[in-house]
């Protein structure tokens, strides 16, 4: 039977195994991200700085990792890779649910956890992008893309409802353990694939160090721009772990379960955008990838002066629905119009661009919140963005005009949509 033209790469095997995988596993992460902010909250005593700084500390290490990461996945078999990553997120969470569940948690003991669960997510996350073109081939990528989203985004929906529920009615410590079981689902899905069926870049003999890299992306004007927005964006904008918690727990003086569900309004949105882009078949263009960008900003500034608790979570789903309208178009703009031997390095860049400057902005923004209001950095991060967005716009349809002959030609023309 012939699946719907938004499902059709869930027609290839070894993808259907992963994003099963995935729906469990990532419904397990989501369960925690919400259970960790929570319990920091806690042992902090509602300190927007504590958890900037646990953020910082689980996204902090994409700076340093993420290149190198990609380089591993350049040389070596993703798959095996991930298998390794897996188990050794599973590993960090079963230590913090049992400290938790023994009552033995603290500030610094999460502090590590999260560090070196930061360790391992730098090098799973370039490792992850750039096996989805493996799976699928290349005609099936923007479909695999949207619906990686799609998958994400369930999950989502699901896991800060069922953390919200379980921490009301168990406390945060089992739902750590969860999380630890979950992933056993991912690495089921990875073992159980045919290797012969995945589609493996050829092994080129030119420069494959880091450098070699970063030289690739400056080339290329339209990736350059798709990185530096990325980055705003990514960096000040997209902080809704530590807004939303702020904002329920000091604002409208809600509980884990208000935090849960704000969270899932959010997803409601983004799955929401994930099955627009599912439909879409053809590929996306860096005009697309800004002007979603900007819209984000601004839906995001509109989000923060909300005066209601159930307004706030009215305009998420606008505003998830334009996060993933910039999102999914980078993730096909970076994987598509990248030579097959480069794009492990260059999802390393991006993975930095995307989670690397957690480390500024989330203490920035934490601690504005302490000083002004829990609304600010829903406000800034909007303002920040969308200016961004508009800045980078100004500047690639300027350098194309005055060298239109430049960064693949006809990629570039596509690309800006002229």
């Amino acid at each position: 039977m012939q699946l719907p033209l938004m499902f059709s790469s869930l027609g290839v095997r070894n993808y259907r195994l992963w994003a099963g995988g995935q729906v469990v596993s990532l419904t397990g992460t989501w369960m925690q991200r919400i259970a960790q902010d929570w319990l920091v909250l806690q042992l902090s005593g509602g300190s927007g700085v504590a958890v900037g700084i646990v953020m910082a500390l689980q996204f902090g290490p994409t700076a340093i990792l993420s290149l190198p990461a990609g380089a591993l996945a350049d040389r070596f078999d993703k798959r095996k890779l991930l298998i390794g990553t897996q188990v050794a997120m599973a590993l960090c969470a079963l230590i913090l649910g049992v400290i938790d569940v023994s009552g033995a948690a603290n500030l610094p003991l999460v502090y590590a956890l999260s560090f070196a669960l930061g360790c391992i997510s730098a090098v799973d996350a370039p490792v992850r992008q750039s096996f989805t073109i493996e799976m699928v081939g290349v005609e099936q990528l923007p479909n695999a893309v949207a619906l990686n989203s799609l998958t994400f985004n369930l999950a989502r929906i699901v896991g800060p409802a069922l953390a919200g529920l379980l921490i009301t009615l168990i406390d945060t410590g089992p739902v750590f353990l969860i999380n630890a079981g979950s992933s056993i689902a991912v690495i089921i899905a990875l073992l159980a694939m045919r290797s012969s069926e995945l589609m493996r870049s050829a092994r080129s003999v030119r420069d494959r160090s880091i450098r070699s890299g970063i030289r690739y992306v400056r080339r290329h004007r339209h990736l350059v721009v798709v990185l530096a927005t990325v980055f705003m964006v990514a960096t000040f904008g997209l902080n809704f772990p530590l807004s939303l918690a702020l904002l329920t727990a000091n604002t409208f003086e809600g509980s884990a379960g208000g935090y849960g569900l704000l969270s899932t309004m959010l997803a409601v949105g983004t799955l929401g955008g994930a099955l627009i882009a599912a439909r879409r078949t053809r590929p996306a263009r860096v005009r697309q990838f800004l002007v979603g960008a900007f819209l984000f900003g601004i839906l995001e500034v509109v989000v923060g002066f909300m005066p209601t608790f159930w307004l706030v979570a009215a305009m998420l789903i606008p505003v998830g629905m334009a996060n993933i309208m910039f999102s999914t178009a980078a993730m096909n703009i970076m994987q598509l119009s990248v030579e097959s031997d480069m794009r492990g390095r260059v999802m390393g860049i991006y993975m930095i661009c995307f989670l690397g400057g957690t480390p500024i902005g989330s203490p920035l923004l934490g601690w504005l919140a302490e000083v002004t209001d829990p609304r600010a950095p829903l406000i800034i991060g909007g303002v920040i963005s969308a200016i961004s967005a508009a800045f980078c716009a100004i500047l690639l349809l300027r350098s194309t005009h005055q060298r239109p002959g430049l960064d693949h030609g006809k990629l570039v023309l596509t690309a800006t949509g002229e």
